[in-house]
């Protein structure tokens, strides 16, 4: 590949220098902020579908968890690529961080074949298996069956192109990309669902292709951002040292330019890298190097997924209420997850460049500074949802017996939340810095040697039936956070090569 970015992106934040807590938060709010409009997103189509019955809820929250396997994947694989651009760039090789965003495009394709034929073929038989009643079966098949025929391409190259742009120290243009597109999916959901205009009524089917449209056109925006090396930028550091100049010189002028300066249209400037595929060759060493990394993330995400469906097969002989409450409680769960997922990949962007730049101490800094924000806002998410359960459930769903059970999932959720917040911002570090395999085992070991063997037994051998499954989830919480400070306090990840 030709070297394109040697002198790019001069005006670029350098995320290795300064201080660690102001670069921790200026990197994290757009990454919060995106998780969140994602988050959302995938809420409000709960909203939408919560309104065709306790079945489509079911229906759409099953086919959701493996809709999030191909999510789950596609995110390991794109830790490895991020974890080697944040080396490359944080040691000032941009030639070589740009190859490697170069390369990622293989795992693309390979990612987006495998994902389509498993899709469309296995769809309906592992729903079925589940043991679910037909009608969220159907429900489900048609559900997923768009998200992986269709939307697989689009969950490659969407988050392909955003690992590399955070990995190069960008948050901001993902950011406006994604408020783009959500403004786009919302109003197409809610058409898509219930029928308007010249949109058909596809009722929860709906909601999967809203999706992939609004996606793809993610997808298009960050490619083109990437293979023309422009960036979108919000003028934040511009105003944070136009406030201090103007500070120094008590100049009142320059202080009011200075605070609207932020405010202006974004505006696009050249970013620090820009991809090519003039005279490509497949680099299979790096990709396997990507791989490497990206495959234990990988085996984290997707235990986890598939955790998740056992504890839905587990649920499911309590009844289709008990499926819905359980499927409207992971909704409400993914809004709490933004302020630790930004917070953890801003932690991981910042860890891999600076132990690229040779600065560990710097590295761990930010790590745990961004654990402990991160479990203050948990804890105050846990004060919210014990206060005020009832009435989050009811923007999902208004019918008595689902708000009912879903408040009181909520509850007991709530003491694990204390501690999920450094569990994830700390596994996040860890990938960050290329030492993905210790989260790996944590989450088999807590997974599946602790939450599924409870999950089963509490309902079993006590009387807390259903609710049984709901304090194994909280249990496994709690060992995943003790598991991960531990292994994180020995620092071994610091000495990690890539």
């Amino acid at each position: 590949m030709e070297s394109t970015g040697n002198l790019r992106g001069q005006r670029e934040k350098d995320w290795t220098s300064g201080s660690v807590t102001r670069n921790l938060l200026a990197l994290s709010w757009p990454m919060v902020v995106t998780e969140g409009l994602y988050m959302i997103g995938i809420s409000i189509d709960m909203i939408w579908v919560g309104k065709l019955g306790a079945a489509a809820i079911a229906g759409i929250g099953v086919a959701g968890i493996y809709a999030g396997f191909q999510m789950m994947l596609m995110n390991g694989l794109g830790i490895g690529i991020r974890a080697l651009i944040a080396r490359f760039v944080g040691s000032g090789d941009i030639g070589q961080a740009n190859h490697t965003g170069q390369q990622a495009f293989i795992i693309g394709v390979v990612y987006t074949v495998v994902m389509v034929i498993l899709g469309m073929m296995l769809s309906e038989t592992v729903l079925t298996l589940m043991g679910l009643e037909p009608d969220v079966i159907a429900v489900g098949t048609d559900y997923m069956r768009i998200m992986f025929g269709f939307g697989s391409v689009t969950v490659a190259f969407w988050l392909i192109g955003y690992s590399i742009m955070q990995a190069s120290g960008d948050a901001v243009t993902p950011l406006a990309i994604v408020i783009l597109y959500r403004i786009i999916h919302i109003p197409l959901s809610y058409a898509l669902v219930f029928g308007w205009g010249i949109f058909p009524d596809m009722c929860a089917s709906g909601a999967a292709m809203a999706n992939v449209i609004s996606r793809g056109l993610g997808m298009v925006l960050v490619l083109w951002a990437l293979f023309t090396g422009r960036t979108v930028n919000f003028n934040w550091y511009r105003w944070m040292n136009g406030w201090t100049d103007s500070r120094s010189s008590g100049n009142l002028l320059l202080r009011i330019y200075a605070f609207i300066a932020v405010w202006r249209i974004p505006s696009l400037e050249t970013g620090r890298l820009q991809l090519t595929m003039k005279h490509f060759q497949a680099d299979l060493a790096m990709v396997w190097r990507m791989v490497k990394i990206g495959i234990p993330a990988s085996v984290m995400g997707v235990q986890r997924s598939l955790s998740l469906a056992i504890v839905a097969w587990l649920i499911a002989p309590f009844g289709t209420l008990a499926v819905a409450a359980h499927s409207l409680m992971q909704r409400v769960e993914m809004l709490l997850m933004p302020v630790n997922l930004g917070l953890g990949m801003a932690s991981g962007v910042l860890a891999g460049q600076n132990l690229g730049a040779g600065h560990p101490g710097r590295a761990g800094r930010g790590s745990w500074q961004a654990a402990g924000l991160s479990t203050v806002l948990m804890i105050i998410c846990s004060v919210v949802v014990l206060a005020w359960a009832e009435e989050i459930v009811h923007i999902f769903s208004t019918e008595p017996d689902i708000v009912e059970m879903t408040s009181l999932f909520m509850r007991i959720a709530a003491a694990g939340y204390v501690v999920l917040g450094v569990g994830v911002v700390l596994g996040q570090s860890l990938s960050g810095a290329g030492d993905t395999v210790p989260p790996m085992v944590i989450g088999l070991v807590a997974g599946w040697l602790v939450t599924l063997p409870l999950a089963y037994l509490l309902p079993e051998l006590t009387d807390m039936g259903v609710l049984g499954i709901r304090w194994a989830l909280v249990i496994g919480m709690v060992i995943t956070a003790i598991a991960t400070i531990s292994y994180f306090r020995l620092g071994r990840w610091k000495r990690k090569r890539v």
